[in-house]
């Protein structure tokens, strides 16, 4: 093997390395810049005594409201989306059983109310049975999330190859076996992305939530539109706007570990 070929496949095994170390590393390393970035640049220049330093800091003089508001966003997303996660699939499965297909219509009906209502509509009816709170805002975003996971489901397992399931009945696999080994896998990339969907959706619609009792970060975006504060509006979005990158680039990533190779 001469030099230059030598130096060749050098480069051709480098390459896909770096290009995969850099998908790992880049889109993190942007968000932390902007964090750090709108903190170092942005908050912790508000001048005291302001409205919008009242709005994120604490007696203390920490960003300890900002914090709260930061988590409590997080913590209705998360719940919510396991939920959507716990009840959408299992129906999503559901309706490409046999004996259930006629049910489909039916379910994806009910889902699509979710994304056919207007997200205010659905948080004030969700406020009138429930009241006001944690539990109205995560049955709400629940409510809201359930159709791009229910109809991704049944279209990723619908559209695996029917010799693939033919060829595994031949073998003596079971309906169980089946599902769990052949369908859900080959069908996890679409349900994965309609999981993404959903879920991205709901950190820009938690931001609502605030209107019916749920401080999030949604909070001084209201507070800042109402009294003209613009740097509430910007701070809080560009903190939404990061959240939502970066849980759809951890998703994207456990999908990418999760889905079978070649798939």
């Amino acid at each position: 093997m001469t030099a230059t070929s030598f130096g060749r496949l050098r480069t051709s095994n480098v390459t896909p390395v770096l290009k995969e170390v850099l998908g790992w590393v880049v889109v993190p390393i942007l968000l932390a810049i902007v964090v750090v970035l709108l903190y170092n640049q942005v908050i912790y220049r508000i001048e005291p005594e302001t409205m919008t330093y009242r709005m994120f800091f604490d007696q203390t003089g920490r960003p300890a409201k900002l914090t709260r508001y930061i988590l409590l966003h997080m913590e209705v997303v998360f719940v919510s989306a396991l939920l959507a996660v716990l009840t959408a699939v299992p129906a999503g499965i559901l309706i490409t059983r046999e004996g259930f297909r006629d049910f489909a219509p039916l379910i994806l009906g009910v889902a699509n109310i979710g994304q056919t209502v207007p997200s205010m509509a659905i948080l004030g009816l969700s406020m009138a049975f429930l009241g006001i709170g944690f539990k109205p805002s995560i049955f709400a975003l629940w409510f809201y999330s359930l159709l791009p996971i229910v109809r991704n489901t049944a279209t990723g397992i619908d559209e695996v190859d029917r010799a693939v399931i033919e060829a595994a009945r031949g073998m003596g696999m079971t309906k169980r076996q089946i599902l769990f080994r052949i369908e859900l896998p080959l069908a996890l990339n679409i349900i994965f992305a309609g999981i993404r969907t959903a879920v991205v959706i709901n950190v820009g619609t938690a931001a609502l939530v605030t209107f019916i009792g749920w401080p999030t970060l949604g909070h001084p975006i209201a507070a800042g539109l109402r009294v003209r504060r613009t740097d509430m509006v910007v701070v809080a979005s560009i903190l939404i706007a990061v959240f939502a990158i970066g849980l759809d680039f951890i998703m994207g990533k456990v999908q990418q570990l999760l889905a079978p190779r070649g798939v």
